[in-house]
């Protein structure tokens, strides 16, 4: 019978995964070496290569996980929160605070993705695309019609654009927080698209009305 694995193996696996994410997200996926991680690990190259083959696929735990990650905030929001309004406004919550506690990951899962595999690229995808499609399904849930104007995923996208690159300008010593940051752009896009929807489909019959003969 095949030996487990000691209990120790995923805990430090966790290890190298937290230092690798700091080392990309600092200094970029390319330039950083495994002697690097190791160093920062506090244990042998040989050892770091016990746990791992290579960086690519330190790369892909890394943003894997995170999307886990994120995943894991949907289904919780999704089974807990029964209104739409309070389901979006929890989402964008949990969210920001994801992305504050797991910053490092959230780089790299930014800026970093392109250089796995296409295998390895695809399957981060489609976890990424779960994630957009439980968005733009409590985007559509406050506001409905948006899905009909084909409008859905470009409002989600709106959304994702103004929570994903906070990471670039707001700092932990500054005067919001994560969660301050939430309350803004949780009011900014929920008064943003109040009747969005209906706004939409009047302009586009209004276009259709005039293309008539």
């Amino acid at each position: 019978m095949a030996r487990g694995k000691a209990p120790t193996f995923q805990l430090q696996r966790a290890t190298i995964l937290d230092a690798a994410a700091g080392l990309f997200a600092a200094r970029g996926f390319h330039n950083a070496s495994m002697a690097e991680i190791a160093r920062e690990c506090g244990v042998s190259k040989a050892l770091l290569y016990h746990y791992y083959r290579d960086k690519e696929h330190i790369l892909y735990d890394i943003a894997a996980g995170h999307v886990e990650d994120l995943l894991a905030i949907v289904a919780g929001v999704e089974s807990e929160a029964r209104f739409p309004r309070d389901r979006l406004e929890r989402l964008i919550l949990r969210f920001m605070q994801a992305y504050e506690g797991g910053r490092r990951q959230h780089v790299v899962l930014i800026q970093d993705v392109k250089f796995l595999s296409p295998e390895q690229r695809a399957r981060i995808h489609e976890q990424e695309r779960r994630v957009v499609h439980a968005f733009a399904a409590a985007v559509e849930a406050v506001e409905p019609g948006l899905c009909g104007a084909t409008l859905d995923k470009a409002v989600t996208m709106a959304l994702f654009g103004m929570m994903n690159w906070t990471f670039t300008w707001l700092r932990p010593d500054g005067a919001l927080s994560y969660a301050d940051m939430a309350r803004v752009v949780t009011r900014i896009f929920l008064n943003g698209i109040a009747g969005f929807a209906a706004e939409a489909a009047h302009a586009s019959a209004a276009a259709d009305e005039a293309a008539l003969p």
